[in-house]
C-alpha cells in the first residue's frame, strides 16, 4: 500500500470505485494504492477496461453516482482526503490545483463556446482576473502550446481546428491556472505519431515550467517508456505491479507486464511474430475467482485459482502475484488451465 509521506504531493490509499448495474457490481478499481510526488510522472497502464480512467476520474470527483459510487479507501491530496470535501470545496481544487486532459476534446471542448472563451472562464473563475486580462492570458496559453495565429484561434469553434490542435487547447485549458497535479487519460490515443510526440515533449515542458506532478494514463507501453518515472500496471481494477519505470522495463515481474512488454513491437524484430496474451480481458460482471489475470497467465499455479493476491514487496517493488509469494512455500506451476 502506498504511504503518506510528506514528498508526495497526491497519496491513493485502497480506493474502490464500484458501479451497480442491473447485471451485477461492476469493481472498475478495486483496492488501489498509489502516490505521485511532486516533479515526477506517475504512469497507469493497462488494457481496455482495466480501471485507469475511473481511478483518474475518482481522484477529480467525477464519477456519475448513481449508479457509481467510491465505495472505501482515501484520496489525500496535501494530505487533505479530497472524498471528505464538500461539492463546493472540490470544485476550487479541480481544474485549479488539480487539472486534466481528456482523451477526446471533441467531448471535452463544448462545441458551441469559442476555444478561447473556455479557457478564460477557468482562468475568471479560479483566478479572479477580469474579461480582458483572462483574454489575454488564454492567447498567451494558446501560444505557449504552439497553436499559431492564437490571437485569431481564439475565436475559433472546436470543430475548425484540428485533432492535435484541439488537444493543444485542452493542454492549454489544463495548465492555465498552473494546477500542482496534472492528470493525462490517454491525451495522444486519436493523434497520429508526430503530433503525439509533440504533445508528449509539449506535456514535459510544462511540467518543467511549472514543476507540477503528472499521471500519465495510457495503454501504450511507448509512451509509459518516455515519459514516466514510476509505473502502476492495472488489470481488471487492480495494480498487478508498482515499481520505477527502468525497473520494469529491465526485469518486468508480474506475467500480464511480460506479456505487455512482449507484446510491443521491435525494430530487431521484424521476421519474428509478434507476441501477444493470450484470452480476453474477463467480463466485469462476471470475474474469476482467485487472481483475475489466472485464465490468460501461462505460468498459473493452484493458489492462483482460489485466492487474489495482494501486493507483495519484491526487489523494491510491489507485485500482486502468488509466485513470489514467502520462500518455502510448494509451488506447483501450471501452463495454461
Amino acid at each position: 500500500m502506498a504511504e503518506r509521506t510528506s514528498t508526495a504531493l497526491l497519496t491513493v490509499e485502497d480506493l474502490r470505485t464500484w458501479f451497480y448495474t442491473e447485471e451485477g457490481v461492476v469493481k472498475a478499481v478495486d483496492g488501489v494504492s498509489f502516490s505521485v510526488t511532486k516533479g515526477r510522472v506517475l504512469g497507469i497502464v493497462g488494457e481496455s477496461g482495466s480501471g485507469k480512467s475511473i481511478a483518474s476520474l475518482s481522484i477529480m470527483r467525477l464519477i456519475p453516482m448513481p449508479p457509481g459510487r467510491i465505495v472505501s479507501g482515501g484520496i489525500y491530496f496535501h494530505e487533505q482526503d479530497l472524498l471528505k470535501l464538500n461539492t463546493a470545496q472540490m470544485r476550487r481544487i479541480r481544474g485549479n490545483s488539480i487539472a486534466m486532459i481528456f482523451q477526446e476534446p471533441m467531448t471535452s471542448l463544448n462545441p458551441v463556446m469559442r476555444v478561447g472563451k473556455q479557457i478564460s472562464e477557468a482562468l475568471r473563475l479560479h483566478q479572479g482576473l477580469s474579461k480582458q486580462a483572462a483574454k489575454e492570458k488564454a492567447i498567451t496559453l494558446l501560444d505557449m502550446v504552439r497553436i499559431p495565429n492564437p490571437d485569431k484561434r481564439y475565436n475559433d469553434f472546436p470543430h475548425q481546428m484540428s485533432g492535435g490542435m484541439r488537444q493543444r487547447v485542452m493542454i492549454a485549458m489544463a495548465l492555465s491556472c498552473e494546477p500542482e497535479l496534472l492528470i493525462c487519460d490517454e491525451p495522444t490515443t486519436a493523434l497520429d505519431v508526430t503530433i503525439q510526440a509533440q504533445i508528449l515533449d509539449l506535456i514535459n515542458e510544462m511540467k518543467e515550467e511549472y514543476g507540477s506532478a503528472v499521471m500519465m494514463i495510457t495503454h501504450d507501453m511507448g509512451v509509459i517508456a518516455e515519459t514516466a518515472d514510476d509505473v502502476a500496471v492495472m488489470y481488471t481494477g487492480r495494480i498487478m505491479e508498482y515499481a520505477a519505470v527502468d525497473a520494469v522495463f529491465e526485469e518486468p515481474l508480474h506475467p500480464y507486464t511480460k506479456g505487455l512488454l512482449q507484446s510491443v513491437p521491435k525494430l530487431n524484430q521484424r521476421d519474428e511474430k509478434l507476441s501477444s496474451i493470450r484470452g480476453v480481458v474477463p467480463k466485469a460482471t462476471a470475474m474469476p475467482t482467485g487472481c483475475p489475470f489466472h485464465p490468460r497467465c501461462d505460468v498459473m499455479i493452484d493458489r492462483c485459482v482460489r485466492e487474489c493476491p495482494p501486493p507483495l514487496p519484491v526487489a523494491g517493488r510491489q507485485v500482486a502475484c502468488w509466485l513470489y509469494a514467502s520462500a518455502g512455500e510448494s509451488v506447483e506451476v501450471h501452463h495454461g488451465i
